[in-house]
């Protein structure tokens, strides 16, 4: 059978902690960035996304050549293990050529102007410059990036005139390089600092090549010369850049005296020099200002101690956003000309900002969850927004928009588990910190809290369908019991099974029973009425996640044995293994309420859907770019959502051929169209239809609650007659009444009904009063 692909309705991600990811194409209609270990090639407009897949851990650095022919990406690897750099062709998508020779990470990538070289420099544990030549797929030298004296060097850019020339910086170094045409061996000239200690993190370099800006660690800017020809056969020889200055920004200036630098709090991550000669600087605390050049009109008031730096720029537009600024790209097309241009940021918290040059106003364009995602949550019966659970917070999100609607904060603690209670009122979610807290879904206030539910952190929870008992698991193997109530919260009961932590837990359908999955290999079914175990399971895998079959009838497990399990919840026994993977462990399962489908993700970061019967799996989805830590169907079963380790989200679309099947009415029922419901009708239970559907020996779906007042009211026969009575006797009387003469009796029907001399037994008050005498 063919595997087709699922269709991914939407993909939310970002990672924000690669400095300088964020990368604007030439063409102006495109950015590129990183996903975990894949890059991300999305149109600005319709914001489809296409991926370059090959790297082998996460993405560290992205580049784009000036021209936007090429787009270069280094990774992070293990220590000990060459990490690689690669080149790709941007209209193909492809890859043209790719090194392993740095060492454990890749720190930055740039092109030469000529788009001929693509300069890497590898990390602390490398220390290298390696030169590689595009058009022949080959690397064509190395040199150590900095000298032994001086620490690391971090950063790169080229010149924009001058093809074979480049920039690097570091801890206490800043180099300028130089390629020879022929030999394409790399001079390197130091810029003299003097008794100036800096750490360099970025660099920007003039449009001309007369200058450059480096910002440090310490919030200031270097300025240092650089006066290189144009021409790259010309000998650089007899030019020597020198330093210009250590510049700061200019605090509030006062008459007749030396006004104050300065500096940005958590050093400059990025900067831009614009086309007016304007610095855009992105700083460690989320300050981006635009800055402009002071010209001081006569002597520059001096100062009684020598400062490192003077002040030498004004800020003309300043704003801050939360999270460092790791990226600052300037986006520019013929029509966004002048005031329409845009400042694209991105944050370590895995946000991207667009903000307005000319009003200087954030409109927050893409955010993510910056770690992995532990668990995703729908609302019972309600498709259009689910939750994700994830380190600090719980966020909240539009499934048609792709927005995040709320996010619920708790620093400093990992969320392992959501869920909406039945009612839709409470957000429960369990922590590391060993609490259950249940928030508010509109404005994620805090309703209750359950403190020390667990001492080694809450990993799994789920509740029954009315809302009144809460199942949770804890890392130390135990699965507690709560009674949940608006003005308290209190402990049922304690079960002591399991030997590791506990991965996932599920109600049964029927709210009588609970299963709980465990890392030590079992798998145990609680009776929720008596509070002890009914039944365990025993398999040669860490359990990872499991699910009940809509019916109550047979369990799906997944684990690290790559396998996913049919078990009967009755007996115990298995019933059917598949290979579900071939690579890694089964990190999330979920099946439909029909009990058709079932969808799976683990560690080969692929989505499959499975049929139930059948036990083979027809679609596939790729796309992720980590581990797929948990994946979910909605209520109405037209959306698959996925969630993984590098932090990304993906909506996907479910299949035609199953939608349909998903639309057709139950068979038993008529349907909607044929004849319209009145509103009485809608309300009713149909507890006529579940009867008939239900076959001789099936298991109850659900205990059957007894009819309430307003459903005995409905069955009784209210047909109106001469005698205002309920009395059975008197329809039947009607119905004699409509019969021939012929058909008639001699005798008369006698009536069940008590005569009404009879003396009949009452509660009320009068009789109470009376001492009952009379009976």
């Amino acid at each position: 059978m063919d595997v087709k692909s699922l269709e991914a309705y939407s993909i939310i991600g970002f990672d924000g902690s690669a400095i300088r990811g964020l990368k604007v194409h030439p063409d102006g209609e495109h950015i590129v960035y990183p996903m975990g270990n894949k890059v991300c090639i999305q149109e600005w407009k319709t914001k489809k996304m296409y991926f370059l897949s090959g790297h082998t851990n996460s993405v560290s650095t992205v580049a784009i050549s000036p021209k936007g022919t090429y787009v270069g990406s280094g990774q992070i690897n293990h220590i000990g293990f060459k990490a690689s750099a690669k080149v790709w062709d941007f209209k193909k998508k492809s890859m043209v050529g790719t090194h392993e020779l740095h060492k454990v990470r890749v720190e930055a990538l740039t092109f030469s102007s000529d788009e001929r070289y693509m300069i890497s420099l590898g990390g602390r544990d490398d220390g290298c410059v390696v030169l590689w030549d595009c058009v022949a797929g080959a690397a064509t030298g190395t040199a150590a990036a900095a000298r032994l004296t001086t620490g690391d060097a971090v950063t790169l850019t080229s010149l924009s005139l001058r093809a074979n020339s480049f920039v690097t910086g570091g801890d206490g170094n800043l180099r300028v390089w130089n390629i020879r045409a022929a030999s394409k061996n790399l001079d390197v000239v130091d810029v003299s600092l003097g008794k100036l200690r800096r750490s360099v993190r970025c660099i920007a370099v003039s449009q001309d090549d007369s200058y450059g800006i480096a910002g440090t660690t310490s919030g200031d800017m270097i300025k240092f010369s650089i006066g290189y020809p144009s021409d790259p056969m010309m000998d650089v020889s007899q030019y020597k850049p020198s330093l210009l200055g250590c510049l700061a920004k200019c605090g509030p200036w006062k008459k007749g005296k030396r006004p104050e630098s300065l500096c940005y709090s958590q050093g400059i991550e990025t900067i831009i020099i614009l086309d007016d000669g304007c610095l855009a600087v992105g700083s460690g605390d989320g300050t981006i200002d635009i800055l402009d050049e002071i010209n001081w009109k006569g002597d520059f008031p001096k100062g009684k101690i020598v400062d490192p730096n003077k002040p030498h720029y004004k800020a003309l537009k300043s704003l801050k956003l939360q999270g460092s600024i790791t990226s600052l790209e300037l986006m520019e097309t013929p029509q966004m000309r002048g005031d329409k241009r845009l400042l694209l940021a991105g944050t370590r918290t895995s946000e991207i900002y667009a903000i307005n040059v000319r009003t200087f106003e954030p409109i927050l364009v893409v955010t993510c969850p910056r770690c992995a995602i532990n668990n995703i949550a729908f609302p019972r019966g309600m498709s259009g927004v689910f939750a994700t659970a994830g380190a600090g917070d719980v966020r909240v999100w539009c499934v048609k928009t792709a927005q995040e609607l709320l996010r619920i904060v708790v620093p400093n603690f990992i969320c392992s588990s959501v869920l909406f209670s039945s009612d839709g009122k409470s957000i429960v979610s369990g922590w590391n910190d060993g609490n259950i807290r249940a928030f508010t879904p509109l404005t994620g206030r805090l309703i209750y809290c359950i403190f020390n539910t667990h001492n080694k952190g809450t990993s799994a929870l789920d509740m029954t369908n009315d809302g009144r008992t809460l199942i949770s698991g804890g890392c130390e193997g135990q699965v507690r019991v709560w009674d949940i109530k608006p003005e308290c919260q209190s402990l049922k009961k304690v079960l002591k099974e399991h030997k590791s932590p506990v991965s996932a837990i599920q109600v049964s359908p029927n709210d009588m029973e609970a299963v709980s999955a465990g890392t030590d290999g079992s798998c145990i079914i609680w009776d929720l009425v008596s509070l002890c175990r009914r039944q365990v399971m025993y398999a040669n895998t860490l359990f990872m996640c499991v699910c009940f079959e809509p019916l109550g009838c047979q369990l799906l497990t997944g684990g690290t044995d790559r396998r996913v399990a049919y078990w009967e919840t009755g007996s115990g026994n298995l019933a059917r293994e598949l290979e579900a993977s071939k690579v890694g462990a089964i990190n999330g399962l979920h099946i439909t309420q029909n009990g058709e489908l079932f969808v799976t993700g683990g560690n080969d970061q692929m989505v499959k859907l499975w049929k139930y019967q059948e036990g083979i799996y027809t679609h596939t989805g790729l796309g992720h770019a980590g581990a797929v830590t948990c994946c979910r169907f909605s209520p109405d079963a037209n959306y698959i959502v996925s969630c993984c380790a590098a932090g990304s989200i993906i909506i996907w679309k479910m299949p035609e051929q199953y939608l349909s099947k998903n639309s057709k009415p139950p068979s038993g029922r008529k349907s909607t169209t044929q004849s319209p419901k009145t509103l009485q009708e809608e309300l009713r239970l149909p507890l006529d239809e579940k009867l008939s559907q239900k076959a001789a020996g099936d298991r109850p779906h659900k205990v059957p609650a007894a009819p309430s007042k307003v459903e005995k009211i409905e069955a009784m026969d209210t047909t109106r007659s001469s005698v205002h009575s309920c009395c059975p006797c008197d329809t039947a009387k009607s119905k004699a009444s409509n019969k021939t003469p012929s058909d008639k009796g001699s005798g008369k029907p006698k009536c069940c009904r008590p005569p009404d001399n009879l003396p009949t037994r009452t509660t009320s008050k009068e009789y109470v009063s009376r001492s009952g005498d009379k009976k």
